[in-house]
């Protein structure tokens, strides 16, 4: 049994969230807040009988959720959104202190977005009713059927809005879900549970179960009555999620890791190139759509590499919590060692350190926003995530072998683009990416498609591609003339 966790004066439950109800374990495990390693509280670890026990309420509760349809679902969902808004600074201050994501920009942009998860795919399945295509011999009726039930698990970089990302279009197409939090940062997906509550999903609908990933989302990704699983983390986890599912053939949505291009054209604006350079430090580096790999013409190299400099050197790096802060802390010392690691690895390869390259002396979990140069193309530190303040910078002669360059990892989730603007959609239209940015970053849509190719991840999120996972697409199909069986053939 583990106690109620408070945060600046807001109560979160540390049990799992199972047929509308708080359920506790006999095994626990910590969470600490990344600024100063202080214990947040312990977290109920889900056994098998919790996993057991989720799967079997979604799957009870599937048929009256997925009989209500998308107008009956619809009051549900806008309620669960108005719920978490009540929770504002609830949620806020939780992933903060949880998972050292700026406070500020948990208050303007996360949690509005998550808001905004639930209630733009709630609305858009009004859309998904009875589309219908007209032949010559037949009409047919479109339908996007709710699956059943889906497991959905989290990372740790951003819980928040990936849990709502994934459970908006999983609820509002009339699925139930059982989540899995990360174990490093579970507390804004407690507090879903509370707004969930609050907003009177009937039991079932919604269930949370934490736990490590080796053993509770095992155990989950495992279940024979599964209709989907949605997985954002490493490729690593995701080759064992994928085995999981493979042996019961559930689909599989995987949005994995990145090793993305900052193309910067030699017509580039030098100074938003530089600014927009400095945000791939954001969350310390722990974003999976950063563009990590500078790719810059050498006939503005230097140029380039001052101006960037510069803005990097005015990043304020501190506690998330201070509004002033801009660079937060690594979540997990583990993950610091995982970051320091690579940074040793590619100065002893001879790497060219242009800033940073060090721990940061605010505290063990922070790191000196990084960047590296004089690197070979196959170098660990070009080809593989860190997942940190660490960036490499290389050169190019041409618009060939910059997008030769952009193409010569195993990842393909995104990639940046600065240049004129002609030039630069050029140059874009050739990396092979799930998307990419044409002098801008971050510019996402509910409406637009997300995911990468190659091993950054198997599918798309958002829009009529998250409807098209979430649901079983079935054809009703009504000829225009009488139908006569008949064996011959014609």
């Amino acid at each position: 049994m583990a106690d109620m966790i408070h945060i600046d004066g807001h109560p979160i439950s540390p049990d799992h969230y199972i047929n509308g109800r708080r359920v506790a374990s006999s095994e626990t495990f910590e969470t600490f807040c990344p600024v100063d390693q202080k214990v947040l509280g312990r977290i109920s670890a889900g056994l098998d009988e919790h996993v057991d026990a989720a799967v079997s309420a979604a799957q009870a509760a599937f048929p009256g959720w997925a009989a209500l349809g998308a107008a009956g679902r619809l009051p549900y969902l806008e309620r669960f959104a108005e719920e978490i808004g009540k929770r504002e600074e609830a949620f806020a201050l939780a992933e903060a202190n949880d998972a050292g994501v700026l406070l500020s920009r948990m208050r303007h942009g996360i949690v509005p977005r998550a808001m905004l998860n639930i209630t733009w795919f709630a609305k858009e399945a009004l859309t998904l009713q009875d589309r219908v295509i007209e032949t010559t011999q037949a009409i047919h009726q479109v339908r996007h059927d709710p699956a059943g039930v889906c497991a959905i698990i989290t990372p740790w970089n951003s819980p928040l809005m990936l849990a709502t990302w994934k459970a908006g279009p999983a609820l509002a197409s009339g699925n139930t879900v059982v989540i899995k939090p990360p174990e490093w940062a579970p507390l804004t997906t407690s507090l879903l549970a509370d707004a969930a509550d609050a907003a009177g999903l009937p039991p079932g609908v919604f269930n949370i179960v934490q736990g490590m990933g080796a053993t509770t989302g095992a155990r989950l990704v495992a279940d024979p009555r599964l209709a989907r699983i949605s997985f954002t983390g490493s490729v690593p986890t995701a080759k064992l999620v994928a085995t999981a599912a493979a042996a019961n053939l559930v689909p599989c949505s995987l949005e994995l890791g990145g090793k993305s291009p900052f193309i910067v054209l030699k017509d580039a604006d030098l100074d938003a190139a530089a600014a927009t350079g400095a945000l791939m430090y954001r969350n310390a580096g722990q974003v999976c759509l950063a563009g990590t790999r500078f790719l810059v013409h050498e006939s503005i190299r230097d140029a380039f590499v001052e101006k960037m400099r510069a803005v990097v050197a005015n990043l304020v790096v501190g506690d998330p919590r201070d509004p002033a802060t801009e660079v937060g802390p690594i979540i997990h010392p583990r993950q610091v060692e995982r970051v320091a690691g690579f940074v040793e690895r590619a100065k002893a390869a001879g790497a060219t350190t242009l800033w940073g390259g060090e721990r940061h002396d605010f505290g063990p979990q922070y790191f000196q926003p990084t960047m590296f140069c004089d690197v070979a193309n196959d170098a660990e530190i070009v080809q593989q995530e860190v997942f940190g303040p660490v960036l490499v910078m290389q050169t190019f002669a041409s618009d060939e072998e910059a997008i030769a360059l952009a193409n010569s990892t195993v990842y393909g989730l995104g990639g940046i683009c600065y240049g004129e603007q002609a030039h630069a959609q050029t140059v874009a239209d050739q990396v092979r990416t799930g998307f990419i940015w044409i002098n801008s970053f971050t510019i996402r849509d509910l409406a637009a498609p997300f995911g990468g190719r190659g091993q950054s991840g198997v599918g798309r999120e958002g829009g009529e591609w998250s409807f098209d996972f979430f649901c079983d697409v079935k054809d009703v199909i009504t000829p225009k003339q009488p139908f006569k069986a008949s064996f011959a053939h014609r």
